[in-house]
């Protein structure tokens, strides 16, 4: 492995897919993930049959809405265990490739891939920026990269931030502790904070009260399945960093990306751009 990794991280995340492997998740509410976060992805500009890569493909949830759409989809990330669970949830698609690989020793050709994405991974190595150049390294000239990195609240009031900071606190000791409490106390997070102020939106939603602002209303449509698997990866992973949309244009047009957007919208921040 190289140094743009972090060991425990690889083990948390295998651990992560292993107890998420994403089958208790409806195919509805996949699918609505999915638009969300690829609703900037240019599918049109791919050629016929186009090869392309997820980078951290955890437990391929995104890459089984991607395969179809494609010719072939290199499915590459750091732990063998979270491989194992992805290669179980595709192996109906044939046109998935598999790689233990971090993401500074991607096992492809410079300039060779006809679009890639990474979401909600490189966040989580020392190097967000090393990590966006080795992917772009990888795409062929005016080939789209989609990229979803943690937002620091910047589209957010000073309070908000303040409460992230104690949540960010909380985080920074459990993701220190041994696997099995780091799952316990997650859990516990999504049952007694997740869901309650998910459902707390939900009913000012149905009231028609304006939940734009309001902590964790993102959940509102969304399961407590979801939930319990993002409560692990939000508060289970030691290395985490957040970037305003700003920071983000400018890394992804330093490692040689151009003609970037970015999703007006929750998740924040999803955004792409075409190799230079």
């Amino acid at each position: 492995m190289g140094s743009n990794i972090d060991k425990d991280m690889v083990a948390g995340c295998g651990f992560e897919w292993e107890r998420f492997d994403q089958s208790e998740l409806a195919a509805s509410e996949r699918d609505d993930l999915f638009a969300q976060y690829f609703e900037i992805f240019p599918w049109e500009s791919l050629p016929s049959q186009a090869e392309g890569f997820d980078l951290g493909c955890g437990s391929g949830r995104w890459a089984k809405c991607v395969a179809p759409r494609v010719g072939r989809l290199h499915c590459i990330d750091a732990s063998g265990r979270a491989l194992s669970v992805a290669r179980k949830n595709l192996a109906t698609l044939p046109n998935c490739v598999f790689h233990e690989a971090s993401v500074e020793n991607i096992p492809l050709g410079h300039e060779s891939m006809d679009f890639g994405y990474s979401l909600g991974v490189l966040h989580h190595v020392p190097d967000t920026l090393a990590g966006i150049r080795s992917c772009v390294s990888r795409l062929k000239k005016g080939a789209p990269f989609l990229l979803y990195l943690y937002y620091a609240f910047d589209n957010r009031p000073l309070w908000f931030r303040l409460l992230w900071k104690g949540s960010d606190l909380l985080r920074r000791g459990i993701s220190r502790s041994p696997h099995g409490l780091r799952y316990a106390i997650s859990q516990a997070i999504a049952a007694f904070i997740y869901f309650p102020l998910a459902q707390v939106a939900r009913l000012a939603e149905k009231a028609r009260m304006g939940v734009g602002g309001f902590p964790l209303s993102y959940y509102r449509g969304l399961s407590f399945y979801t939930m319990r698997t993002d409560a692990l990866d939000r508060f289970g992973t030691k290395v985490e960093h957040r970037f305003t949309a700003r920071q983000i244009r400018e890394m992804m047009a330093e490692a040689g990306l151009e003609r970037i957007s970015m999703r007006d919208g929750e998740p924040f921040w999803c955004a792409c751009g075409f190799k230079k």
